[in-house]
């Protein structure tokens, strides 16, 4: 994840580097439950609205949870499928917020009403998250059911009344790329103060529809126009949060575009981005699916790490015993081609690996998912 605003702040008024400071432990996405009542165009999980077999009991749950607290996990990111649709979903969030991890719930929103918003406020989820991918037709495509839109607008309303942090993410593609500055526009309308701006990565139902992934110049006017905005509300003295994943190459363009608006701060802007350090899946990033199997992160459910019913994710997660994991920790990775010769491979760690895999099927591959010429990369 690439937190544009925490950099925006920083060009308006830079502080100190001090020293790097790695989290204790991995941040965990954790999909709870395979099950949707949507089939969404882009899902990387391929979810349908049937149960799915071998899923965790609650039982499990909280035994991987004491590991993973011993472990040192700091965040518990709850997700799906759709997680509503799990019966102990708030036994779960609650004894994680006891526990002490920061918990979010990452939802579609569609089942947020009046029968449930007082328990979901009663568990004092740090954050909330509801994709929304363009206006109300576009969304409703995309999410392959009518209506959808208007029921994840109004969950919104629902959670910012009770005082629940609520975010929106949108995940680009060519075909609702057009749609941004509306979206933009509703953060501002309805209120909302976080925006999670999603690259198309190619995995599960999003790698069937690669071919729909924005050209690379959209990209770049999507970048800008986020930068842009980030930055102004930072000026107005505004406490929003835009945060980009799933293409780490971002932070190289940031340096890019700070040189060009704001030259006076590219240097500390690119001490700030070499701190950050880019990619972190396999690292500070992880992923748990329904069945308790581990994964680098979400993008990686067809490679398995191991499974948490049978050996802690601790042990797993500190296994480089497996070539990818092996790769994924090792500094600088063992990157190949543009990736290689790149002069920002520290800014941006070689970006998304699952994405090389998918197209080469080389995880070291150049990542064909960069958007920067070979000129503003050094190559």
């Amino acid at each position: 994840m690439f937190r544009i605003s925490q950099f925006m702040r920083e060009i308006v008024e830079p502080t100190p580097l001090g020293p790097k400071r790695n989290p204790p432990g991995p941040v965990v996405i954790w999909n709870l439950i395979r099950r949707c009542n949507l089939t969404c165009k882009h899902c990387y999980s391929i979810s349908a609205d049937t149960d799915f077999p071998n899923e965790l009991s609650t039982a499990q749950v909280f035994e991987v949870m004491d590991d993973l607290k011993a472990f040192g996990v700091p965040v518990l990111i709850l997700s799906g499928g759709e997680p509503l649709l799990r019966p102990d979903l708030f036994e779960i969030a609650r004894h994680a917020k006891a526990m002490g991890f920061y918990t979010a719930l990452s939802t579609n929103g569609t089942l947020i009403d009046d029968s449930n918003i007082d328990r979901i406020a009663g568990v004092g989820f740090d954050y909330l998250g509801i994709s929304i991918d363009g206006v109300r037709e576009t969304h409703d495509r995309f999410r392959r059911k009518a209506g959808a839109f208007d029921a994840s607008m109004a969950a919104l309303r629902r959670c910012r009344a009770l005082g629940i942090k609520v975010g929106l993410r949108f995940t680009m593609t060519q075909d609702n790329a057009d749609e941004l500055p509306q979206l933009l526009q509703l953060m501002d309308d309805e209120g909302i103060d976080k925006f999670y701006f999603s690259h198309l990565n190619y995995a599960g139902r999003g790698n069937k529809n690669r071919k729909d992934d924005t050209h690379f110049q959209t990209t770049r006017e999507a970048m800008d126009r986020v930068f842009a905005r980030a930055l102004a509300d930072v000026q107005a003295g505004r406490n929003t949060e835009f945060v980009t994943g799933n293409n780490d190459a971002d932070g190289v363009y940031l340096l890019h575009w700070v040189r060009r608006h704001h030259p006076e701060r590219a240097e500390h802007i690119e001490a700030r981005l070499r701190q950050w350090g880019g990619n972190s899946s396999g690292v500070n990033i992880a992923n748990i699916d329904n069945q308790g199997r581990v994964h680098p992160d979400t993008m990686w459910w067809h490679y398995d790490l191991g499974n948490v019913k049978v050996r802690p994710f601790s042990e797993i997660w500190q296994d480089t015993s497996d070539p990818i994991m092996a790769g994924l920790k090792q500094s600088p990775r063992p990157v190949k081609g543009r990736c290689a010769s790149c002069r920002y491979l520290e800014i941006c760690n070689g970006n998304t690996r699952v994405r090389a895999l998918q197209l080469s099927h080389d995880p070291w591959a150049e990542d064909p998912g960069c958007y920067l010429t070979d000129e503003e990369i050094g190559a």
